[in-house]
């Protein structure tokens, strides 16, 4: 039986992306903040025959989120797809703000380093060994689209951030794809439900399901945005799904 670790589990892209690797038999390992919304997630996962179980952690808490990725591969033996994708909660905007990106600080830019580029490389630094030791795994990042293929200078403290994610993401598929684990980043321009077929969290969800069975694509640029989408402010989604 193979496991996902879904890091940043919310519910509606990561409940999601669950639901979808469970159909295909996967057991389910879920890591977020909130240990509320996760046990309802696990509740709903084993009422339809799944296994899963909750590992709360904060990413930014690198020791906890370690210890929570150790827990979950002792729960289930292996974790053999790792999906990363935090996100921010409504406490997090109101603690750090969106900064543009003339007037970008270091001290903006650190706790998004944090969440994004430290927790990235922790969380990868947990399983990439196990995986590398039985010569398969999937490890997929998701960050917004303005981690590299879009510019949106209003977000910029965040996009410095996950720019860097996605440099690591792309860099480690380079290193580990001949000893047979595959890496890859999801780069996410949509509103995740909010009325597009193809921004339904669902349908999302089987595009990883795609990359992980094809094993092809170093980057998903997934983009479901209007053609005369202008930068407005933060997406509801991120107020409401948090991590």
């Amino acid at each position: 039986m193979s496991t996902i670790a879904i890091v940043g589990a919310g519910p509606q892209l990561g409940r999601a992306i669950a639901h979808r690797f469970a159909r295909e038999g996967f057991d389910v390992a879920l890591i977020a903040r909130s240990r509320t919304t996760l046990e309802k997630m696990v509740v709903e996962l084993t009422e339809t025959g799944v296994r899963a179980a909750a590992f709360p952690a904060d990413v930014t808490d690198r020791p906890g989120l370690r210890d929570a990725l150790a827990a979950a591969e002792d729960h289930f033996g292996t974790i053999d797809v790792l999906e990363y994708s935090p996100g921010p909660s409504p406490a997090d905007f109101a603690a750090r703000p969106i900064v543009e990106a003339s007037q970008l600080t270091v001290e903006s830019i650190m706790p998004e380093m944090e969440m994004y580029v430290y927790g990235g490389v922790t969380a990868v630094g947990q399983v990439l060994p196990g995986m590398l030791r039985r010569g398969r795994g999937t490890i997929l990042a998701t960050t917004g689209a303005g981690s590299g293929p879009m510019i949106v200078p209003e977000v910029a403290n965040v996009q410095v951030a996950t720019a860097g994610l996605r440099n690591f993401i792309l860099n480690l598929h380079a290193s580990v794809a001949e000893r047979g684990v595959y890496a890859a980043h999801v780069a996410l321009g949509a509103f995740i439900g909010q009325g597009s077929p193809k921004s339904e969290p669902d349908v999302i969800a089987d595009a990883y399901w795609r990359l992980h069975q094809e094993r092809s694509e170093s980057e998903l640029f997934y983009l479901d945005l209007p053609e005369d989408y202008v930068f407005e402010g933060v997406s509801p989604q991120f107020l409401s799904e948090g991590e």
